[in-house]
């Protein structure tokens, strides 16, 4: 029998339906795997075997009963971003520590009520504020890739690299994930695996750690772009308890996928070109448009003009988002207290000692533009850009774009603990360059893996939707993997 944890969901899904194998055979390998990977690869931060065992024999009474949910006996890792009745909820932040919700996220109880099994909770950067997940208070996540000849570590990815170095690991068959201004695009690029934001509102908020609200979304990481389809079915759902959730049908995404994209018009933005890009992305991106022309889409050059102040709006935005939801931590409820002389002296000692350095950076960032003074010459013109930026989408798709087809980030993964990133944050937030214009429009986007680059890493292209168009991204995104294939580490770990 092949390794049951290479098998992909669609896979998996099939040999279940079929009494090939069982739940809990499949769920024992994931486990296994996890056992004698995650000392290298730092995926998870909180294996929940008991867990797992005890869901996976649940599915399999189900299966054998004939009532099989979409995702029965599918076994999922979790970022540790979304609320899990009982079970290690923290951010991966020390302000958190010990903290065990005791309620679900919509999202994860959407997937538990399709069947899926729960493998544990998976690292990320600390409150999702990151784009390598080096800022997780458990430390690093170590990607399953290496350069050609290498055995430097490498990041996975941020803030959702728990969730990619997983799935690309063969640790899970697929991973929740959220994505603030590229935290899924941006690891799945860099893991070889594929991941989707979908459209502001598409998956419900509630029960996942608040980082930025008006951007924050959720969104699957998987191995191929059949998976993350199946799994974004069972995620999204209207909720009353998130008036940001859109009440709107959600389609069979799998439906979507082998269909024809004869006769689609397919943007390429001018001014994501850069200056200095290296030329692997450049000779990338124009392989991605020779695949999509030879399936017969119509390629047209369009402009987004205001995407160069992109980056710097959306570090106003977010920080500032952030410091109000942030203010909740203070050691009064839950979490970690540090005692001191008073209430304020207690206040200050815990979030000293709980919050790492990134997080505190972005809080007094986000304080700072907020206060009186700077608020309309930082947020309030921040939020006019971000208007703008929505504008320079809408008028594409009005123009009767489609899609848009860009690079997913400006390089390959990089080295953990990259001296000149760490020196200088605003390096750091480079690499978000490709991804964060889709999160301040609202737009569904997709990475999906489209080659190596001359080290032997995975490299992915994005495609950006209409709002509510995530069929046609899965469409599209086929053609790409059809053409590209798929890509798996050398095993090390």
């Amino acid at each position: 029998m092949t390794d049951l944890t290479r098998l992909t969901i669609a896979e998996a899904r099939e040999k279940l339906a079929a009494r090939e194998i069982t739940a809990v055979e499949l769920t024992d390998a994931y486990l296994a795997a996890i056992d004698s990977a995650n000392a290298s690869l730092n995926a998870y931060v909180a294996p929940t075997p008991e867990k797992a065992r005890e869901m996976a024999k649940a599915s399999d009474a189900r299966i054998a009963a004939g009532k099989a949910g979409a995702l029965e006996g599918i076994p999922l890792g979790i970022k540790d971003l979304f609320a899990t009745e009982g079970v290690h909820t923290q951010a991966c932040s020390h302000i958190l520590d010990g903290f065990e919700p005791r309620y679900e996220s919509t999202v994860t109880q959407n997937l538990w009520n399709d069947g899926a099994v729960m493998l544990g909770k998976l690292n990320m950067d600390e409150f999702a504020m990151g784009s390598s997940n080096e800022t997780s208070y458990y430390g690093p996540v170590r990607n399953p890739w290496r350069a050609a000849g290498s055995d430097a570590d490498l990041v996975a990815g941020g803030s959702s690299g728990g969730s990619a170095a997983a799935v690309a690991a063969f640790l899970c068959a697929g991973a929740t994930a959220t994505d603030t201004g590229g935290s899924i695009r941006q690891p799945a690029a860099y893991t070889g695996t594929v991941g989707i934001k979908p459209t502001y509102g598409r998956c419900s908020r509630w029960g996942i750690v608040a980082y930025a609200s008006s951007l924050d979304q959720a969104g699957p990481i998987a191995r191929d772009v059949r998976d993350a389809a199946i799994l974004l079915k069972s995620m999204a759902s209207v909720d009353e308890k998130d008036t940001t959730s859109v009440d709107l049908p959600v389609p069979d995404y799998e439906a979507a996928i082998g269909q024809s994209i004869r006769g689609m018009k397919i943007g390429i933005p001018k001014e994501y070109r850069l200056d200095g890009m290296p030329e692997e992305i450049e000779a990338l991106w124009r392989q991605g448009i020779a695949w999509l022309k030879e399936a017969g889409a119509e390629i047209v050059d369009i402009s987004l003009p205001h995407t160069t102040y992109a980056l710097p709006t959306y570090y106003i935005i977010s920080p500032a988002e952030a410091s109000s939801n942030l203010a909740r931590y203070d050691g009064v409820r839950y979490g970690l207290r540090v005692d001191g002389d008073d209430i304020v002296d207690m206040y200050e000692k815990t979030r000293a000692a709980g919050f790492g350095m990134e997080v505190k950076r972005r809080i007094l960032i986000g304080t700072y533009v907020l206060s009186a003074g700077y608020y309309d010459a930082y947020y309030v013109r921040a939020q006019k850009v971000r208007t703008l930026i929505k504008r320079d989408f809408d008028l594409a798709f009005a123009a009767g774009v489609d899609a848009i087809l860009t690079p997913a980030t400006p390089s390959s993964a990089f080295a953990i603990a990259d001296e000149a990133l760490a020196a200088d944050p605003v390096k750091m937030y480079l690499n978000d360059i490709f991804t964060v214009t889709v999160n301040m429009a609202g737009l569904p986007g997709i990475s999906v893996p489209a080659g190596l680059d001359g080290k032997g890493l995975p490299l992915g292209l994005q495609l950006i939707g209409r709002p509510f168009g995530e069929e046609t991204l899965f469409r599209t995104a086929h053609v790409i993997e059809q053409a590209a294939g798929r890509f798996s580490p050398a095993k090390w770990w």
